[in-house]
């Protein structure tokens, strides 16, 4: 009997239990307000704990830990669906895997997956932290899908798998400690958060997810495109365009050509199931196609990637902000059109309304996907079947300058129909127009020549100087799904012999798109405002190409191969495999044309092992180029290199005797990186870079510039893009674009030694002497307009002389050259460039270009690094007018009195992406002799 009672009062605990685990936590329960509340929001540690009860008290989530961040913290993911799907969730996951790849499916297999599966759909918030719409409809559609119990919800909770994720943890600490500070809610502010919110990165965060440095990228992309391969994605950001509450799908032309069109309608499908749901929530402002500026052109987004892995990708851009805001009056957004058919009226905007309007457009993604999930899956199959297809045969890829190539075609041939007579002309080719046209044969000579269709594949030698950062590219592209084989032994493919160990990567794979935009050029359409008129800005870059920026030697086969061949399994990360090798009785060599080096250089140093540069590299059967690094021979040393060699993958050689040409020996130097209040993305890149390649460096700011003595302290400065205003006009002592920092006495103590700008009244003369003492200063982009504010013998290239007789800059109606991949070449014999090919490839972005005046040159007062040698330098992108850049200058040194000062036109470290030139700044990282000096301490061995 006593059993029998323990036993029911057990029962009775249970269902106790399980009633309450039911009982979801509202966020005001948890929280203390409402969200969207005005002047509240919720840090990342309130909301990862109000995640974790809700994953405790609900059947509906599953609660995933995808890794921890770049400061540290866990980032989540929370699963939601029905109970019976959760169950049986690794089978959908399968499923959705499977239809994703369209490996070996016939249509039929794929029809009845598509029947039992469940649609996927991604919901992120929180990228860009102060966004804070973002994160906090996050939180309350948590709350409402795991709360309601409406026949919308069961249905989708039935028929779809979401994934909620939160997409950059550290920023929502950040800003919401940084917004909550103030005590009194009228007096809070979003305005200045000290630091970037993404701890080397800022905003760009959103520009990493085709080569994830990142660890919050490299969490994201494995779920997306390893693991989980959502039909759907969306990102939620802001703000839209003012007179708009949002900007959302479909977003304006020009969309990227490797796409599957299906991927194309498939947004303008969920597009219209957004804004319908608006419309008829009586929600007005949301704007589309040209109604703002949104494209589907650029790779690298949270969400453009994944256009490019035939997901259907979709951005929303809007209003809201914790403390309230004005919709303004914009006339022109008050008439009714394609681009807003419900136009939004000036008021007065409340945080709720936001998140409202966020949630609603979150239930119509899924109501879509729940209602059409066969079709979701069945087309992402169709999608990735199409890739694999157009990847097994001879296929021919639209472009622009395939276009271009046709009208050449027809405009060139002497018999092509006159206008007078275009019918009885066109007769003879077989073709008779209805409205005009011209003979398909013109298409035929383009689009059917042998050497313009699209290749088959790709080869990456293992054999190329500078494997390592080869095998960093082939992970970027594991990591976003791309499958890739290897050589087990030697091969031969169109008459090239290839080693053991070289990375294959076939075109005849779902995600084609994306592999085609890693290897191939973007050929940007010249988009113009009208004809003769100013270009159409692209949202990001036009080219990107990230074989070319890394650069990274692959051939292109254009016809069907196969090989020695291993797939390797999906996602798993290779690590090139380094050696030590010959006989090292008088020491090491080390490439300076691998990156890796650096690294080794640096542990080396770090570890008091003397190293050494060779200037005129070693002659002989087996040459050494210009600027390779010598180790003497030491027990110590040996252990270093070997180690080096197996983590890093480089190649070490031995060598019986020590060179008898000079060496320099090398010593670290005392870096200083230039930062602002707030931080600048370019300035956390390079940082990122310091931390990688293990150089020691300190961050600087204004002030610290402006204190002087700045060779007592430092040797090398670098000042990235945006840091150095221009030497003239109005903005002399404040660079526009940063002049919005905030008062001292607003400032918290602690951030106040942040503050400040470079001026040429304060700053300018401290770096002059800085560099007359013997100081370097290494200038990127447009800070290079350090050599005017020091009266150096240059000018700017890209100018021209109006008809009253002065100069000014070429108008964008015949130059204009935003983000692209150009072509420059390069004297690899200068200290500067040292382990550079001659031919590079650049990140050019409105670059800065010079002229250097010929006798300047000839007396060495100015040495030219890198110079655009062709009129068409373009590699990858858009480049109008390009044909101006011929001659001039990207790159050169100056001698400062006993300094030097090098100015980089081109974004040599651009997003850590550019790792191509990367050696550009790291050889001007380390200094000759005991002091660190840059001088000539040149000895022979």
């Amino acid at each position: 009997m006593r059993y029998s009672t323990y036993s029911v009062f057990a029962m009775l605990l249970i269902s106790l239990s399980s009633a309450l685990a039911q009982t979801i936590p509202s966020p005001k329960e948890h929280f203390g307000f409402d969200i969207g509340d005005d002047y509240h929001l919720a840090t990342y540690t309130q909301t990862e704990a109000y995640v974790k009860k809700v994953a405790v008290a609900s059947d509906r989530t599953k609660l995933m830990d995808i890794g921890l961040t770049e400061e540290g913290r866990h980032q989540f993911m929370l699963i939601v669906s029905s109970p019976a799907n959760l169950k049986n969730l690794a089978h959908f996951k399968e499923i959705s895997q499977k239809m994703a790849r369209a490996e070996g499916l016939t249509e039929d297999q794929a029809r009845a997956m598509a029947t039992e599966g469940k649609a996927v759909v991604w919901i992120d918030g929180g990228l860009h932290a102060t966004e804070t719409v973002g994160t906090h409809q996050l939180i309350e559609t948590i709350y409402q899908l795991t709360s309601r119990k409406d026949p919308e919800t069961m249905r989708i909770l039935d028929n779809t798998i979401i994934l909620l994720t939160h997409a950059n943890p550290d920023g929502q600490e950040i800003v919401t400690n940084w917004y909550m500070r103030e005590p009194k809610p009228e007096k809070r502010s979003l305005d200045n958060v000290p630091r970037l919110y993404e701890k080397y990165a800022g905003h760009d965060n959103n520009r990493d997810f085709f080569i994830m440095n990142l660890k919050e990228t490299q969490n994201i992309g494995r779920q997306l495109f390893i693991e989980w391969f959502p039909q759907i994605m969306y990102n939620h950001h802001q703000a839209g365009p003012a007179g708009s509450v949002l900007a959302g799908p479909p977003y304006r032309d020009p969309f990227n050509y490797v796409f599957d069109p299906l991927m194309v309608t498939g947004i303008d499908a969920l597009g219209a199931a957004m804004i319908n749901r608006m419309n008829a929530e009586n929600k007005p402002g949301y704007t589309r196609l040209g109604g703002s500026v949104f494209s589907t052109w650029y790779n690298g987004g949270l969400r453009t990637t994944t256009h490019f892995h035939n997901m259907i990708g979709l951005l929303t851009e809007i209003i809201g902000n914790p403390t309230p805001e004005e919709v303004p009056l914009v006339p022109s957004r008050l008439i009714p059109n394609g681009n807003t058919p419900f136009p939004v009226t000036p008021q007065k905007w409340h945080f709720k309304q936001s998140i409202d309007y966020s949630v609603s457009l979150n239930y119509a993604v899924l109501d879509y996907a729940a209602r059409y999930r066969d079709e979701l899956l069945m087309n992402i199959y169709r999608m990735g079947k199409n890739s694999i297809d157009r990847g097994s045969k001879d296929y021919w890829g639209l472009s622009p300058k395939k276009i271009d190539a046709i009208n050449h075609a027809f405009q060139a041939d002497p018999k092509k129909p006159t206008s007078n007579s275009a019918n009885a002309a066109l007769a003879q080719y077989g073709f008779i127009p209805r409205g005009g046209g011209m003979p398909v044969k013109y298409y035929d000579t383009i689009m059917k020549a042998p050497v313009l269709r699209d290749p088959r594949g790709f080869i990456i030698p293992a054999n190329q100087p500078d494997f390592a950062t080869a095998v960093k590219f082939v992970n970027a592209l594991i990591r976003t799904g791309i499958q890739i084989q290897q050589a087990t032994a030697d091969f031969t493919v169109a008459g090239k012999k290839y080693p053991a160990g070289s990375y294959v990567v076939k075109s005849d794979q779902a995600f084609r798109p994306h592999l085609l935009d890693m290897f191939e050029p973007q050929d940007h359409p010249n988009d113009f405002q009208y004809p003769g008129g100013p270009p159409v800005r692209p949202y990001d870059a036009a080219g990107w190409t990230l074989a070319y920026t890394m650069n990274v030697q692959f051939d292109r086969i254009l016809d069907g191969f196969d090989g020695p061949f291993k797939k390797l399994p999906y996602g798993e990360l290779q690590s090139p495999e380094g050696h030590v090798t010959g006989a090292a009785g008088g020491g090491y060599l080390l490439s300076a044309k691998a990156n890796n080096s650096f690294i080794a250089v640096n542990d080396l140093l770090a570890s008091g092992i003397d190293v050494f540069r060779l200037p005129n590299g070693v002659g002989g059967k087996s040459t050494v180029e210009s600027g390779a690094f010598f180790v003497p021979a030491s027990a110590k040393a040996k252990s270093l290199l070997d180690k080096s060699a197996k983590d890093l993958g480089i190649e070490v050689t031995g060598i019986a005797k020590k060179p008898t040409t000079s060496m320099a020996k090398v010593s670290p130097m005392r870096i200083a990186l230039w930062d602002t209040y707030g931080g600048s993305m370019p300035s956390g890149w390079v940082r990122f870079l310091m931390e990688q390649y293990h150089f020691p460096m300190k961050v600087i700011y204004p002030a610290d510039i402006d204190a002087g003595d700045l060779k007592k302290k430092f040797d090398v400065i670098i000042f990235v893009t945006r840091a150095i205003p221009p030497a003239t006009g109005a903005d002399n002592d404040i660079f526009r674009g940063f002049d919005r920092e905030p008062k001292e006495e607003s400032t918290p103590a602690e951030y106040r030694p942040w503050l400040g700008k470079i001026t040429a009244t304060k700053s300018i003369p401290q770096i002059k002497a800085f560099l007359e003492a013997g100081g370097s200063v290494v200038t990127i982009g447009t800070s290079t307009n350090l050599a005017y504010h020091l009266k150096l013998p240059v000018k700017n290239a890209l100018t021209e002389m109006t008809a009253a007789g002065t100069e000014r800059p070429l108008p964008n109606e015949k130059y204009y050259i935003p983000g692209s991949v150009l072509r420059v070449n390069l004297d690899s014999t200068q200290h500067a460039t040292w382990g550079m090919p001659s031919l590079t490839d650049v990140y050019f972005d409105a670059s800065p270009v010079f002229k250097i005046a010929p006798e300047a040159i000839a007396k060495g007062t100015v040495v030219p690094l890198a110079w655009f040698e062709t009129n068409k330098p373009l590699r990858s992108g858009w480049a109008w007018g390009q044909s101006y850049l011929q001659d001039g200058i990207a790159a050169f040194m100056a001698p400062i009195g006993a300094g030097k000062f090098y100015a980089f036109g081109p974004e040599i470290t651009f997003r850590a992406q550019a790792q191509g030139t990367f050696k550009l700044l790291f050889n001007q990282l380390y200094g000759s002799g005991k002091s660190g000096s840059q001088g000539s301490d040149i000895v022979s061995e």
